[in-house]
Parts: C-alpha cells; structure tokens; sequence
C-alpha cells in the first residue's frame, strides 16, 4: 500500500528579493547639500554669505578711491567676511545630526558613518567652492559699474589668487567641520573653533617663548600670504601646511574616530 501526501493548501513559493543597493556617494552628498538649504539655520546663513559678499564691494564702490576700484580690490576683501562665516556652516552641517536628533535616522539609512561624513564634508566643500564663484561675480559686477561710473573699473587679475582663494574657503570650512566632529555640539564648537586659536594667537604675542611656533600654528599669520597678491613661498606654504595639520587634520580624526565610536540613542 502506497501512502501519498497531497500538497499544502495555499502554499507560496519562497520569494527572491532583489538586494538593495547602497546609494552612492554622489547622491549623499547631493542629499547633505539639500539639507544645507532646507534648513532654517543653514539657508539663512548661506543668505548672509551672499550679502556680505555684495555688501563688501558696494561700500568699496562707495568709498573708495576711483584708482582703487578695480576687479583685484573687489574680489580679495571679499574673501576675508565669508572666510569668517563658512566654518560655521561647516559646524552646523556636522553637528545638526546630533543637534536635531536625526542620527538615528541617518545612520540606520546608511550604518556607514563614514560615508556619511564623507558626503557632509563633500557638501561643505561644494559650498565653500560656491563661495568663490560668488566672490568673482559680484567682483566682476563691481568693475562694471565702477567703469561706468568714473571709477578704474581695470580687470587685471593675477589668477593664482584664484587657487589661493579655494585654499582659503575650503580650509575655513573644513576646520569649522573639523571642530564639529570633535565636540559634536553645535554652541560648543562655534566657541571652540572661534576661541582656541584666537586664544593660541594672543599667547603667541604675549609669551616670549610662544612667539617662535606661533609664527608656524597661528592660522591668522600663516593664511594671511595667501589675501597677497605675492606669489606664496615654499617656506610660507610650509608654514600653512603645519598649521592645517594642527587646526583641521587632527581634529578631524579625533572627531571621525569619535563619531564612528559614539552610541546613538
């Protein structure tokens, strides 16, 4: 006698799910420069970026000499406000996971923080480089209406200030992300970043003995070859490259080290 099994009632076969693929770095650096804008804290401040940008070259148009309205005076002094602003959006970038209480999120989307803080400083950098473009336009800008209105309006450029000024954006916001991956709290960092080498650069005047390595560690020395129309020197380049070293490359492995360790709660 033979004994069979009739088959189950409804049975479903298994199915196969498609594995779902990471997405790519570009899209996550696209998606950290939407939250810049989308943001009230960052698109505000990347509004007051802008004016203060325009609010340069208009005060320039209004008081300066004819002789002095020129492409070159236009577009340096430019650099030196958003220089002074771009770290803090580079802060709040890092920081407004933390501060928002969206790193849950973020981080079950994509568990490799890494990648994340990868695609956040891509997104700073994209704005620091922004930040340039802006200055050459309202440069450019500036010497039109200089040249219509008696002033030199002349466009001789030395274009190495070109490089010279995406050295200083992109390093200005990468220290202000630096220091918000260090202390990963948006209040403390803007303090820190404005406080300590502010600090460094008053003891290196005052203290005798600091004055040697603060001429290599004050950031306020060794960037300021760069506003110069001047061609940098090797000495003056190595003197920027230490300085970095300090101010941006270690606390941006302290801080990754940091946020790759740190629990999310």
């Amino acid at each position: 006698m033979t004994t069979t099994t009739a088959p189950a009632v409804g049975a479903v076969a298994p199915r196969h799910h498609t594995p779902v693929r990471r997405p790519s770095l570009l899209r996550l650096s696209a998606v950290e420069v939407r939250k810049l804008v989308d943001t009230r804290a960052g698109r505000w401040l990347l509004i007051t970026i802008g004016l203060a940008t325009a609010l340069i070259v208009t005060l320039q148009l209004i008081y300066s000499n004819d002789a002095e309205q020129t492409f070159l005076n236009f577009f340096v002094p430019s650099l030196l406000p958003v220089s002074v602003l771009l770290p803090v959006l580079g802060i709040l970038s890092i920081t407004s996971e933390w501060s928002q209480r969206t790193a849950l999120t973020t981080y079950a989307l994509v568990p490799r923080r890494e990648r994340v803080v990868v695609a956040k400083l891509i997104a700073v950098m994209l704005t620091a480089l922004a930040s340039v473009l802006a200055s050459l336009v309202f440069a450019a800008v500036g010497t039109l209406v200089a040249s219509a209105t008696g002033g030199a309006g002349t466009w001789a450029f030395d274009w190495s200030l070109l490089l010279n000024a995406v050295v200083i954006q992109v390093t200005s916001v990468l220290m202000g992300a630096a220091f918000g991956l260090l202390l990963l709290n948006p209040p403390l960092a803007i303090v820190g970043y404005f406080l300590l080498p502010t600090l460094w650069g008053v003891l290196g005047e005052m203290v005798k003995p600091l004055r040697g390595p603060s001429e290599w560690l004050d950031t306020s020395k060794t960037m300021e070859p760069l506003f110069s129309s001047d061609a940098v020197t090797g000495g003056q380049w190595g003197r920027i490259v230490v300085s970095l070293l300090v101010w941006m490359i270690l606390p941006l492995a302290a801080g990754l080290f940091r946020t790759l360790r740190r629990e999310v709660s």
